[in-house]
């Protein structure tokens, strides 16, 4: 084989080998680009799926708010709260526990007039001991923590709920909490609990006025 022919070989050699190594840089290098445009895209997911939970519970804040704007009657009030929270939570049950200046007075709604408590009910495994110390705490509390402040009941039954208790009151003032609650199948996402939150500061305004109105009519 002659010198120049051996030269072409060599020469297309390492051509080809050079080529090989062009493409495996390219094909690094759109993978990496690959990877970045998928974190993009995932951040972008999330951030319009956020932005999508914020606006339905502003949403769901503002029809609150546009319900019980103008009511005066504390059980008209407290029965349009929990009929607007079950129309958001179907299978719910919900109850206001008010703090009165020794004790505690309960708000359970089916229709426009109280329901009486049954023994079933989880409101029944609420001492006077764990209701103010609900209070107390001024926090979103889970079962957990219920029954680190006292809660007793059938355990057996109670795995079967899923609950939270959510503060009432303003500026680091407890009036009560709302006690929702609703079967394990069902259980009660961040963003339940998170657009109830978002109106207890309202609500919490609202029941003091038409408590005062009340004592003051008294």
């Amino acid at each position: 084989m002659s010198y120049q022919k051996r030269r072409v070989i060599v020469g297309d050699k390492q051509r080809h080998r050079r080529l090989r190594l062009l493409i495996k840089k390219l094909n690094k290098e759109r993978k990496k680009q690959a990877k970045k445009i998928d974190i993009l895209c995932n951040d972008l997911i999330a951030a319009q799926r956020d932005f999508i939970k914020r606006l339905n519970t502003i949403s769901f804040a503002a029809n609150f708010y546009e319900s019980i704007i103008g009511t005066i009657d504390l059980s008209s009030l407290l029965y349009t709260a929990v009929r607007l929270i079950k129309e958001k939570n179907t299978d719910v049950n919900v109850t206001f526990f008010l703090r009165q200046s020794d004790n505690f007075e309960l708000h359970m709604f089916q229709s426009e007039q109280p329901i009486i408590l049954e023994k079933q009910h989880l409101e029944n495994c609420f001492t006077p001991e764990l209701m103010d110390n609900i209070c107390k705490s001024n926090k979103v509390c889970a079962l957990d923590d219920m029954f680190a402040m006292g809660l007793e009941g059938n355990l057996i039954r109670l795995n079967k709920i899923s609950a939270v208790t959510i503060p009432l009151g303003q500026l680091g003032s407890s009036i009560g909490f709302i006690l929702v609650y609703c079967s394990s199948e069902n259980k009660l996402t961040a963003d339940d609990v998170g657009s109830i939150s978002a109106v207890t500061c309202g609500l919490s305004r609202a029941i003091q006025s038409c408590q005062g109105l009340l004592y003051s009519s008294d």
